[in-house]
């Protein structure tokens, strides 16, 4: 990702603007004008408000057409500095909306966007390609709220602004039978790179929250993601077939996987076949109490490879480290390495399934075995766990290269199986308690690369919104940044 360096002539020229009472020939005092400072992967020339489009932020009045509207005219900025809209504050309900690129989607503290629970403001698009169809039903799925695809430099981001799916309706509907199509996610940017989301609150997804798929060099940062832990597949952030991925600084409370790496199901995956890969996941915060802090599949079957974790905290959690898939994904898990990870209250500390089954349809190869190898977990302690480990794999097609080093497990005083180990190989070192017999004690930690991938070298920059309080007769409604 090539990314121009921070201007510090922004602040600069803002600065002597604020001082002067004079802008433009017109004469202005600096209450007029709204200014902050945010960080994004790049700055915008070109801003403008939800409210300058006819947005009406009453938590009643629809705010679909406005941000169509809006996203629309600011597109034709796409080659000339690119643009933002500012989302302010109010309760701005709106169905699904698309965004172009060049292009920052910015949300004020006290802005909070509601989802339309009305299904006509849902579009139903093609399963995708890589799945074969939606994960509730066959055909296809709604929309996500926000969506974007082929896109290039696409920003969402705010000051800790919410994003509200009112998923209840949803999930009753999923829970009941009465679904049509596949439940919406809350954002979804397909076929496109340089993408950051940041710096924002979502809450009660209809399903999955974050879902980037088939992109390069994302960034998700600083989000805090919130659902009922009992809501239903409400998977907090799921890097799917993407390049380059760094996720950090979140906390994520949700009734599914806080994350969840994914390439693929069955047939579909293997035939598209693009993994994730180089993927990095820091200072993590997760609650899941039915699922897994991070969990490497089901859909898997056009491979998982690279991934980097570490500092993560996992509170009243299923599992910190799930690997699930199952004769029929094909595909691979390869190159997985996790340290520092601190575990409070668990069912496992690490679960490995061979059997999680679950097809798309009758059409998968029962040949087509997955290759899970050189998974490494080190450094980590753990408190009120059940059981150590599940490690599971499948009956001539074991899980190999596994190593776990340097790793503390206080059980629960209800603790009577420890580790339960089949179909499984590799090696410890420094495990307590003492792990089973298909990983013997060695000499030497696991590895954990020190070389850092692509994305971490992206640097955030300082960027300024600067921009007049416009009066309901004032029509020039698009300023540039300075």
């Amino acid at each position: 990702m090539e990314l121009p360096r921070i201007q510090v002539i922004f602040v600069l020229a803002a600065t002597i603007l604020l001082g002067s009472d004079k802008v433009d020939g017109r004469r202005h005092s600096h209450r007029e004008w709204d200014y902050f400072e945010y960080c994004a992967i790049s700055c915008r020339a070109h801003t403008a408000s939800l409210a300058d489009f006819g947005g009406v932020g009453d938590g009643v009045t629809s705010n679909t057409r406005a941000f169509q509207t809006a996203v629309d005219h600011l597109s034709q900025f796409e080659s000339d500095g690119g643009s933002m809209l500012f989302v302010p504050p109010g309760k701005w309900l709106t169905g699904s909306f698309n965004l172009t690129s060049h292009f920052t989607l910015f949300l004020h503290k006290d802005a909070v966007l509601l989802a339309s629970q009305d299904e006509n403001e849902w579009a139903v698009i093609e399963p995708l390609p890589s799945y074969g169809r939606g994960r509730d039903t066959e055909g296809g799925r709604y929309i996500s709220l926000i969506f974007g695809t082929n896109l290039t430099d696409v920003i969402i981001t705010g000051d800790n602004g919410t994003i509200d799916g009112q998923g209840e309706t949803w999930w009753n509907k999923f829970h009941k039978g009465e679904l049509s199509y596949t439940r919406p996610y809350l954002i979804e940017i397909m076929y496109s790179e340089n993408v950051q989301i940041s710096n924002l609150t979502l809450v009660n997804s209809p399903s999955w929250n974050v879902h980037p798929v088939y992109c390069s060099n994302v960034i998700v940062q600083g989000l805090t993601i919130l659902a009922p832990v009992t809501s239903p597949n409400t998977d907090g952030i799921n890097p799917d077939s993407c390049t380059n991925t760094r996720i950090e600084d979140c906390y994520i409370v949700s009734g599914d996987d806080c994350i969840a790496v994914k390439s693929g199901w069955d047939q579909y995956g293997i035939s598209f076949a693009m993994p994730t890969k180089r993927l990095v996941i820091r200072r993590l915060t997760c609650i899941s109490p039915f699922s897994a802090v991070i969990a490497l599949g089901s859909e898997m079957s056009g491979g998982i490879e690279d991934v980097r974790a570490e500092q993560i905290l996992a509170i009243d959690s299923e599992s910190g480290i799930r690997i699930k898939t199952a004769v029929g994904r094909g595909g691979y898990v390869k190159d997985i390495y996790v340290r520092g990870m601190t575990m409070k209250t668990m069912k496992w500390a690490f679960w490995m399934t061979g059997n999680y089954g679950s097809h798309p349809d009758n059409n998968y190869d029962p040949n087509a075995l997955p290759v899970i190898s050189n998974i490494n977990y080190r450094d980590m302690v753990a408190e009120n766990v059940t059981m150590a480990a599940k490690l599971e794999g499948i009956s001539g097609d074991p899980f190999t290269g596994i190593c776990i080093s340097n790793v503390t497990i206080e059980l629960a005083k209800k603790s009577k199986v420890i580790w339960n180990c089949t179909d499984v190989e590799g090696v410890s070192s420094g495990v307590i308690p003492l792990p089973c017999g298909q990983l013997p004690e060695v000499s030497a930690e696991c590895d954990f690369p020190e070389e850092s991938l692509p994305i971490d070298n992206v640097e955030i920059q300082t960027c300024s919104y600067y921009r007049r309080k416009f009066s309901s007769s004032d029509n020039d409604h698009v300023l540039k940044h300075l």
